[in-house]
């Protein structure tokens, strides 16, 4: 398999210290691969649950400082895909009009930091303003029989 380090940039990931990744080098492009496995995986997603008027301010002024809880805490708090149903449980239940921002967890570099959280589990921690530019991707979160309906394929 040949892979061309510029066109695959988008594939490819630097190790963080969060990854249970061994780096392999693979005609000259870094590849991820889990332990004794040959091949390529995607990068690390990570999850911003946001209402929309937050949403709504980060689309307009291009970065942000988090929602009300983050600005208390001093980060803006992510979930990973394992996290995220819980999260909206016990922070925004019954709240409709959420939206799920996902980001690449190896591309806001040295400023996520993975700190101990809820039930002892380790959560992604941003700290500095969240830019625009780390959101790969928004979309709705519905409120479905009274619970919020994660897409289909989170990871």
């Amino acid at each position: 398999m040949e892979l061309n380090a510029e066109s695959d940039r988008g594939l490819l990931c630097a190790a963080s210290q969060r990854t249970l990744f061994d780096k392999r080098l693979i005609s000259g492009a870094l590849a991820l691969t889990r332990s004794g496995q040959a091949g390529i995986t995607r990068c690390m997603k990570i999850y911003k649950i946001f209402r929309a008027e937050e949403w709504a301010q980060l689309r307009k002024e291009k970065s942000t400082k988090g929602a009300p809880i983050d600005l208390t805490d001093g980060y803006v708090h992510f979930s990973t895909a394992a996290q995220a149903q819980e999260t909206a449980d016990k922070h925004f239940a019954g709240m409709d009009g959420l939206f799920l921002l996902g980001c690449d967890a190896e591309a806001m570099g040295e400023a996520l930091k993975w700190e101990v959280s809820r039930g002892g589990a380790e959560f992604p921690h941003l700290y500095r303003d969240l830019a625009l530019a780390d959101v790969e991707w928004a979309q709705p979160l519905p409120l479905v029989d009274g619970r919020h309906q994660f897409p289909a394929g989170l990871e």
